[in-house]
């Protein structure tokens, strides 16, 4: 029995057989192949982006297209070794990791976030461990977790969280305050 009929695939993905068909035709460049692959596997790849880039719809298609691009010149690449869809995955998230390590870089604020920006009692914080605090940070709503992740771990200034999550400059104050109050509610709680 060929390696590749025992690979699991997803419902909405192709039999094996028709996948090596598929994956053929876009080597020789068919442009309705190509368009078959894109459509069938599209959906869950922008899936995998919008969980990294949620909050702006432009950066998530603009990865979209660059990971598409490299799926489809790196297609002679696949060995059949694995499932495709996890092949895809890791070129997804390859590209969504190459933007977001350029974007981190091309936009490193050099403002400090000062100690009085924090609301949040330093003692309170360092009672619960690492993994409880990421979990308190995971609670917040998505908006206010970003702004306060970039603003407070990755040193973004509120025009430069403005820019990458396509908000004003008064919105990302609001969502920093907000998810400073949130936070400060459920560590007094823990507490």
């Amino acid at each position: 029995m060929d390696i590749r009929s025992k690979v699991s695939v997803s419902e909405k993905s192709l039999p094996v057989g028709e996948l090596s068909i598929l994956i053929r035709d876009c080597i020789a460049k068919s442009p309705s192949a190509q368009k078959k692959l894109y459509d069938l596997y599209a959906p869950a790849a922008y899936g995998v982006i919008k969980r990294y880039l949620y909050a702006d719809e432009f950066a998530a298609q603009e990865v979209l297209n660059d990971s598409f691009y490299k799926i489809l010149t790196k297609l002679d690449q696949y060995s059949f070794q694995g499932v495709f869809e996890g092949w895809i995955r890791r070129i997804v998230v390859n590209t969504v990791t190459d933007y977001l390590r350029k974007n981190i870089k091309d936009n490193k604020s050099s403002k400090e976030v000062q100690e009085d920006d924090a609301f949040i009692n330093s003692e309170s914080v360092e009672k619960i461990s690492h993994k409880e605090l990421l979990n308190v940070i995971q609670t917040i709503p998505d908006a206010q977790r970003v702004v306060f992740n970039l603003y407070v771990f990755e040193n973004y200034s509120h025009k430069e969280i403005a820019a990458l999550l396509n908000l004003t400059e008064s919105n990302s104050r609001w969502y920093l305050n907000d998810a400073r109050r949130r936070l400060k509610e459920k560590l007094n709680f823990i507490l």
